[in-house]
């Protein structure tokens, strides 16, 4: 084991779980879910003391993550993003259908930001990390931090409920003008809104659909799933899909359109877009 990174606490108005305060103080855990995994791997000590997930901070506390070396890959993941928007705090990327946002695999969104991104020039630029996912096929806006301040920021404000994401899909099948789904999804509660935009009649699937979505929370395949359980599954899903239905070779017609939040650092209003893919268009024609 090797110690890689360590952090004092200052003094804190409150005490903090570490598993809430820690989110961004190492660039080698910069999200929740990686700091997580971190304390329940042993790899995380409070003034020398192994932590878990009930461990708490009220300041000066000396924090070390010590994790083991690993051997850095031998080829560079050369990997073009479309940058949308980008300042010292964050940046938000095009994701392409096909490709993982971040994990194990070589090929990923994650591996691919450095050579996308700027580096800020503040004093806790870290590796930019993004802060939330979409599904391997599905495309979109995408939200990256890039200071240890901002990712902490940034996943707060994704567990307040204070980023607006906003989906378009294409969907088969005759739909009501608007309506909410809710189920249960892996135990857990789950809602989403849609609204009808555009209908158009087709061959072979009867009715297409552009429809507006927002995920009221945030589950695993959550919009996939709602709107297949109402009879109106997403074009081009295979698992969620119509058997006899399926469109195979175009890949999935949901896309991430937009996010809205207030900047955690500037205070400003953002509002920010990724234009209608083109296979959109050519369904319904112009929709910007």
């Amino acid at each position: 084991m090797k110690p890689i990174e360590t952090h004092i606490a200052p003094k804190l108005i409150a005490p903090v779980r570490l598993q809430e305060y820690g989110v961004g103080i190492f660039n080698s855990v910069p999200t929740k879910s990686a700091l997580k995994k971190a304390i329940k791997k042993q790899l995380v000590t409070v003034n020398d003391v192994i932590a878990t997930t009930a461990t708490y901070i009220h300041g000066g506390e000396y924090i070390r993550l010590s994790i083991p070396e690993v051997q850095a890959p031998r080829k560079k993941l050369v990997f073009p993003l479309q940058v949308l928007y980008e300042d010292e705090y964050l940046a938000v990327i095009h994701k392409p259908g096909g490709i993982l946002v971040s994990g194990n695999g070589f090929k990923t969104i994650a591996h691919a930001l450095a050579q996308n991104i700027k580096k800020s020039n503040l004093p806790d630029v870290t590796t930019p990390q993004p802060v939330h996912r979409l599904d391997f096929a599905t495309t979109g806006i995408l939200l990256v931090g890039k200071t240890s301040g901002s990712i902490r920021a940034l996943n707060k404000l994704f567990e307040q409920s204070a980023i607006i994401k906003t989906y378009y899909a294409v969907t088969i099948g005759e739909m009501e003008q608007n309506g909410e789904i809710t189920s249960d999804i892996d135990g857990k509660k789950s809602r989403s809104n849609y609204t009808l935009c555009k209908s158009v009649a087709s061959e072979r699937f009867g009715t297409l659909n552009l429809v507006k979505l927002e995920p009221r929370t945030g589950r695993r395949h959550q919009l996939r799933k709602h709107l297949s359980c109402i009879g109106n599954p997403i074009l081009g899903d295979k698992v969620y899909g119509i058997e006899n239905l399926i469109l195979n070779g175009k890949g999935l017609y949901l896309h991430a359109y937009s996010l809205q939040f207030i900047h955690p650092f500037t205070k400003k209003e953002l509002y920010l877009t990724d234009g209608f893919p083109e296979r959109f268009k050519k369904i319904f024609g112009q929709l910007e």
